[in-house]
């Protein structure tokens, strides 16, 4: 065979691949804490617990890998569908690839509870009131973002409601296990 190659090394995927265009790849070094930092400004910015006490962002990925996902609002029916899924993660498969699992939602803290209870999602939350990280980050949507150490290893931008990162596969990314989303009650929401 002519010009034959060896196969090249495949590195993980570390962005969402859209048909828009799309700026120019950023080198992604290897090893455990690799990745794009997170720029001070957006790290220092405030989020709300259920209790309303100020958390820094940055500060909850600063020590641990986690996925952080953004929803567009607590009202939005595909988003609460995509935390009702989120929520069928079972804790010992985030503990075992000690990956810690983070909501951020833009609403008062207020809403905080009472979206846990309808959803059934027990794992951490938090809002963005003022929308200033969504607004640093360039969001107009939903995100789902994989980080650790301040540094930022994965983003997916929605591009409309509907575009939501299939859950396990942003798990895969982080090393938890596959997780069955198929056993729904049979329930019709009218």
């Amino acid at each position: 065979m002519q010009g034959a190659m060896a196969a090249p090394s495949v590195d993980p995927v570390t962005r969402q691949i859209s048909g828009r265009a799309a700026p120019a790849p950023v080198p992604v070094p290897s090893g455990p804490e690799s990745g794009q930092p997170l720029a001070a400004a957006v790290a220092d910015l405030p989020v709300l617990d259920v209790s309303g006490r100020r958390v820094l962002f940055g500060a909850l990925f600063r020590e641990r890998r986690a996925v952080v996902v953004f929803v567009r609002h607590f009202l939005c029916y595909i988003c609460k569908e995509y935390v009702e899924d989120l929520a069928k993660i079972p804790k010992s498969f985030l503990q075992e690839a000690n990956v810690t699992l983070i909501v951020i939602g833009q609403s008062s803290y207020h809403h905080i509870e009472p979206f846990c209870k309808l959803t059934g999602y027990s794992h951490e939350i938090y809002v963005d009131p003022e929308r200033e990280i969504y607004k640093r980050l360039g969001m107009k949507r939903g995100e789902e973002i994989a980080s650790s150490g301040n540094n930022i290893h994965f983003i997916h931008r929605d591009r409309n409601r509907l575009d939501h990162k299939p859950i396990n596969s942003v798990l895969q990314l982080v090393g938890v296990q596959h997780v069955d989303f198929t056993s729904r009650p049979s329930v019709i929401h009218v």
